[in-house]
């Protein structure tokens, strides 16, 4: 059994247009065909803000500024019969270079929060919408 806490960041970037950029899920992943912010694990000796930067870059082809990117939310997920914890950062992001491109997963779309509300997300995605889109 492996106990503790696996930190994830992830990026709420937000397109001139109002709508908001979501990235669908490798279908042989957990969670598969989903649709969620995107992100991903923080490494070892890393900080979120970098971890940020190298999983957008991995997933999108994006450099994000991170000046321009500010923690907004967070959403947590216990793991009651024992392993790991998951603990998602999320950040929105207001400025990056490159147009976003699925280089991971089965695609990206760029969706209105009612649009979002409606879309099939894992558990925790569906807590971080609530809560950025209740704060708009």
């Amino acid at each position: 059994m492996t106990t503790g806490v696996t930190w994830v960041v992830a990026g709420a970037l937000r397109g001139r247009d109002g709508r908001w950029l979501m990235h669908q899920r490798p279908l042989e992943k957990h969670h598969g065909g989903l649709w969620e912010f995107p992100g991903g694990k923080v490494e070892v000796a890393e900080t979120p803000a970098e971890a940020l930067q190298r999983e957008l870059r991995e997933e999108l082809d994006i450099a994000i500024d991170p000046d321009a990117c500010e923690p907004i939310a967070f959403a947590e997920e216990s793991r009651e019969t024992g392993g790991r914890s998951i603990v998602i950062l999320l950040y929105t992001v207001t400025r990056w270079s490159g147009e976003p491109r699925a280089l991971e997963g089965e695609g990206i779309g760029w969706f209105t929060p009612a649009e979002i509300a409606g879309l099939a997300t894992p558990p925790l995605d569906r807590a971080l919408a609530k809560r950025v889109f209740a704060r708009r």
